[in-house]
């Protein structure tokens, strides 16, 4: 044991040494001194004032402070500009310039006030520019509508000067005298007559309205004026932005690209007398229609347009110039956006954390508490004397450590490699206090509940309605669907493993990939993994620096681990003799062959040894002989449960390691014994029988072995006996598996009472009072005890209900892990049969369409099935090993990660 101790310690064995420190900083010094932590990021601050509403901190209410409170105002003013100067940016296309890491040397008072000048005139001078551009931009549509309408009505005053000037030879002609023909023909018509009778005139008004209106508006006219109007209609044939609401409106059926465009019909109304031009205009404002003036004319006509035409010219030139000038400022800003977003982010953040301190008047300091891991400690006493310097203050920083009741947080340091295997430990957790009132429930007991409930319900609806053949199935489908919604919401609950126990991620690192590789077995599948891995790898500065996709994120982050599993995988892959399901001879000649040269009876009879036994895995000639899938089968099987008892054992190992550093001995005398003893006792004894007849080639049936194990131990076994004594030591083996149960359950309770008991004997008596009675007006500090009643019914329960999961866990773990035989053969039959169905079938044909549909179809079933679907099923299923069969021995999760305040996090949490 002192071998042991005496090892080098490990980083991410255990987790790092935390120590609480106390900071008294100066008034003058402490802004400068949280700035320059939260560069090296190695400290996590503890609120002393959690129990105060932001506006009761003594960071805000202290007058000598007060002066500094505006600070946290402007920063959120200056964060307001920089979103809407960012929001510009985005609407004009511009992509901001790289992000630059300031100089945290910088003074940042006179850095920040010299930003909040500048970024006031910025938004001053785009808020004139886009109020100049607006006023600009209206009046060039309303010049473009008023083209439009000149051009449109100017064809209506054309077709109806012709029009009246047939109506009127027509009238010559009439046997009808003017008197009488006036007596009945409309108005618009009698206007248009030469003569004294057209007294009152005929006149118009021209304008555009959307199309959508025109009929309600055209009934509206004539109801208004009784009839006595002439309405005409044209679409326009251009898109312009509407006046109005300045979004893009189509003037054509052909709408293109405008989504939600708008088409708008050109009018023009004849009607006489001022009265009914005061009714038409008010139903032009009603129905929101745009008039514009239109001579009569045709010369004027022309002269307006000419006009418009000019000062559309202008009004182009002077727009173009405008946002020339506008984006030349939007990239110029762009170029340091990301830079002052983080100065003032940066601001916000310190005056958050000095918000957490505690303002002591008399002292005229700060007096803040907080985490940091010890190797940290001489970094921060060197920043704080930075800082005292930098901002020439007479006093210095007091650092010193304190003891600390509470449980120190979790920090583990980790690199581009061991980071995604920390993050899948580190996803696992203990979530407390789920229902209402202080209930504990394991995760996994929860994970299982989730299991079994939306297993059993959906299979009994299944067979509910007589489906008795795929009830199995939807059975499995319920509780795959129960397993992920399970881990989705424990996940948003999960917590990091406790301060300094063992963490499984140095194992993860090793177990995790192979147990995948155990599943995903195809060498020809395992370097398509491995192309995608390096391609990853070889792209990861560049991918680094940008902004993926979550999907692609997800995927650049567990790089390393998709390249563990693609190396792994073609090891097993290389052990089961399968490339695309097909077996080559690598390693040297079979040592079978077949009954004739044909090989027709090679599935009916079998085949023949003929030489040594092949040298390394799976020999090629089993491939499609009468013995491939029991061999395979057993194969698989027994190896999975030999792997599933190594790694339990390997985690119930470790659960000793805790307890004997957390100096923990009734665990590792009434937990760890019983527990390697219970399992062992069982399937120690079936791993040890399996190997056992690989190593004799004997017969012997281990189902009846096991079985009759617990319903006939002093039977004789007969032709399963593997060695001598074998009856005996089954015995001997049950005999131990029994006495384990109660060992686990009786013991440990009833000497934590004794030992309760012992230690508080005596102390039923309160304490005199001192001097720290008053200690409650001292803020909240980790060093102040918090004393738990000991509870013996509660920890009795605890301890039977552990004491009954492992006993089951023992037993439906070892079956959990037949799920690498399982999905192994799966993967091997599918890939055997889309090799055999679809590629061999298609080449059989002589046809090179066929050929090419069949060689298509093979490579996007092995894409999107073999690569896709089945890597994320084998990744599940070995997450949910790692997770339930493995940490559930010694790994309690019920930690809380360390948070160190770093401008560096708040980068990241921004991108």
């Amino acid at each position: 044991m002192e071998y042991i101790d005496n090892l080098p310690s490990m980083d991410l064995m255990r987790s790092e040494k935390m120590t609480l420190v106390q900071l008294i900083i100066p008034v003058e010094s402490a802004h400068r001194a949280v700035s320059y932590l939260g560069h090296l990021g190695l400290l996590q601050f503890r609120d002393l004032n959690d129990d105060k509403s932001p506006f009761q901190r003594t960071f805000v209410n202290q007058i000598q402070l007060l002066e500094n409170f505006p600070q946290v105002k402007r920063c959120a003013e200056m964060s307001r500009k920089l979103r809407f100067i960012k929001d510009h940016i985005h609407k004009a296309g511009l992509m901001p310039g790289l992000k630059q890491s300031p100089n945290p040397a910088s003074q940042p008072d006179i850095e920040l006030e010299e930003l909040e000048v500048q970024l006031a005139e910025h938004e001053h001078g785009l808020i004139e520019m886009n109020a100049n551009s607006e006023k600009l931009q209206q009046t060039y549509n309303e010049l473009l509508e008023f083209n439009m309408v000149l051009q449109k009505a100017g064809d209506f005053l054309l077709s109806s000067g012709s029009h009246a000037a047939d109506q009127e030879t027509e009238l010559d002609e009439n046997i009808h005298t003017i008197d009488d023909y006036a007596d009945t023909a409309s108005l618009l018509e009698q206007e248009m007559q030469p003569g004294p009778s057209n007294q009152s005139g005929v006149r118009f008004i021209s304008g555009i309205i959307c199309k959508s209106k025109v009929l309600r508006f055209e009934r509206m006219l004539f109801r208004t004026t009784r009839g006595n109007m002439l309405f005409n209609q044209a679409p326009a044939d251009d898109q312009i932005i509407d006046p109005a609401s300045n979004e893009m409106v189509s003037f054509s059926f052909f709408m293109g690209n405008i989504l939600n465009s708008v088409e708008k019909i050109v009018f023009v109304v004849f009607f006489s007398g001022e009265q009914a031009r005061t009714k038409i205009l008010k139903i032009c404002e009603a129905f929101g229609a745009n008039c514009y003036p239109v001579p009569e004319d045709t010369t004027k006509r022309r002269q307006i347009t000419r006009e418009v035409l000019s000062r559309l010219s202008e009004l182009e030139t002077t727009l173009e110039a405008g946002l020339r000038h506008r984006d030349k400022a939007l990239t110029s800003i762009g170029f340091h956006l990301a830079r002052w977003m983080n100065m003032v982010r940066r601001e916000k953040a310190v005056y958050d954390t000095l918000n957490m301190l505690n303002f002591d008047v008399t002292k005229k300091c700060l007096v803040g508490e907080g985490w940091c891991p010890i190797f940290a400690k001489t970094k921060i006493q060197e920043a704080l004397q930075r800082a005292t310097f930098d901002s020439n203050s007479q006093v210095g920083v007091i650092f010193h450590v304190m003891d600390s009741i509470e449980s120190p947080p979790t920090y583990f340091r980790t690199n581009p490699f061991t980071n995604a295997y920390q993050e899948i430990v580190d996803a696992y957790g203990f979530h407390k206090n789920v229902a209402v009132g202080r209930v504990c429930c394991n995760k996994r007991n929860a994970k299982i509940f989730l299991h079994f409930a939306f297993g059993v319900i959906v299979g009994w609806l299944t067979r509910l309605v007589k489906f008795e053949v795929s009830g199995n199935v939807v059975v499995l489908m319920g509780y795959l669907f129960g397993f992920c919604l399970c881990e989705m919401y424990l996940k948003i609950y999960s917590s990091v493993g406790r301060y300094q126990e063992a963490n499984p991620a140095v194992y993860t690192i090793v177990t995790f990939p192979f147990l995948f590789a155990v599943m995903f077995g195809d060498w020809g599948h395992g370097i398509c993994l491995l192309l995608g891995a390096l391609f990853l790898v070889a792209r990861e500065k560049k991918f680094g620096s940008q902004k993926l996709g979550s999907f692609m994120e997800m995927l650049f982050g567990g790089r390393y681990v998709l390249l563990m599993m693609s190396i792994f995988s073609i090891y097993c892959g290389l052990i089961y003799n399968e490339f695309f399901s097909v077996p080559f001879h690598i390693f040297g000649s079979s040592a079978y062959k077949c009954r004739d040269a044909t090989c027709s009876d090679a599935r009916i009879v079998g085949l023949v040894k003929s030489g040594e036994t092949y040298p390394f895995g799976v020999d090629p000639s089993w491939r499609g002989s009468r013995s491939e899938l029991p061999f395979l089968n057993s194969l698989k099987m027994k190896m999975s449960i030999l792997l599933g008892i190594t790694q339990m054992n390997l985690g119930i190992v470790l659960s000793y390691f805790n307890a004997r550093y957390f100096s923990n001995s009734l665990d590792i005398k009434y937990q760890f014994v019983p527990q390697i003893i219970f399992l062992n006792s069982l399937f120690g004894y079936l791993s040890l029988l399996i190997i056992m007849k690989w190593c004799t080639g004997s017969q012997a049936d281990l189902y009846h072995v096991m079985i009759y194990m617990f319903l006939s131990p002093f039977e004789d076994l007969g032709e399963n006996q593997l060695f001598r004594g074998q009856g005996v030591l089954q015995v001997i083996l049950l005999l131990l598996a029994v006495i384990a149960v109660p060992w686990m359950l009786f013991p440990k309770p009833f000497i934590l009472k004794k030992l309760h008991t012992e230690r508080f004997q005596g102390r039923t008596y309160g304490i005199l009072g001192t001097s720290d009675m008053y200690n409650d007006e001292e803020p909240r500090s980790a060093r102040q005890p918090h004393h738990e009643e000991f509870n013996f019914s509660e920890v009795f329960v605890h301890q039977m209900i552990h004491s009954i999961e492992f006993v089951l866990g023992a037993v439906s773990n070892t079956a959990s892990y037949l799920r690498l035989w399982a999905l192994s053969l799966a993967h091997s039959e599918l890939s055997t049969v889309f090799y055999e169905k679809v590629l061999l079938l298609a080449w059989g044909y002589d046809n090179l369409i066929i050929r090419l549909i069949g060689l298509a179809v093979f490579a996007f079933a092995t894409a999107f099935i073999l690569l896709m679907m089945e890597t994320l099923s084998a990744f599940l299923h070995a997450l949910r090993l790692h997770w339930v069969e493995f940490q559930n021995k010694f790994y309690s999760g019920d930690g809380y990660k360390f948070r160190p305040f770093s401008f560096a996090a708040l980068n990241d949490d921004e991108d």
